[in-house]
């Protein structure tokens, strides 16, 4: 089954994709803000051309755990997007993905220059890697 994630930003959306036995995360695609409407109705096309059986959509939350302005954001994207497809939509919290995704890309070695710019489409491996380790079927 394969699973895509988002990392719903106001300026790009970045997409990571699972492989079919949902056990690794790789980056997918980055595609620009227009409208949430538009937005949605891409992810859903994606998703359906990729055969991709759920979506996982990053929500970030504040101190208090309740969805800060980017995760209301989130979720009213995902609303639009349940609109748009029959594919099953999920929110998982996304803290710190970005931090993690930077954190990642210097592990890697990637210059600072180089670091510089969005990093939507790692954050969203982030989140995928995230919701997949915590939905792995336990094995003895």
């Amino acid at each position: 089954m394969r699973v895509l994630a988002v990392d719903h930003g106001q300026k790009h959306i970045g997409l990571a994709l699972s492989d079919p036995t949902a056990m690794i995360a790789s980056p997918f695609k980055v595609i620009q803000h227009v409208s949430r409407l538009m937005d949605a109705a891409q992810v859903a096309n994606l998703a359906s051309e990729n055969e991709v059986a759920l979506i996982v959509i990053g929500q970030s939350f504040d101190e208090e755990g309740r969805p800060n302005l980017a995760g209301r954001r989130a979720a009213r994207f995902a609303e639009a997007l349940k609109e748009q497809t029959q594919i099953p939509v999920v929110l998982w919290d996304e803290s710190f993905s970005t931090q993690d995704a930077r954190a990642a890309r210097i592990e890697m070695g990637v210059s600072r220059k180089k670091r510089a710019g969005h990093m939507d489409e790692l954050a969203a491996v982030m989140i995928l890697k995230s919701y997949l380790e915590a939905n792995r079927p336990m094995v003895e």
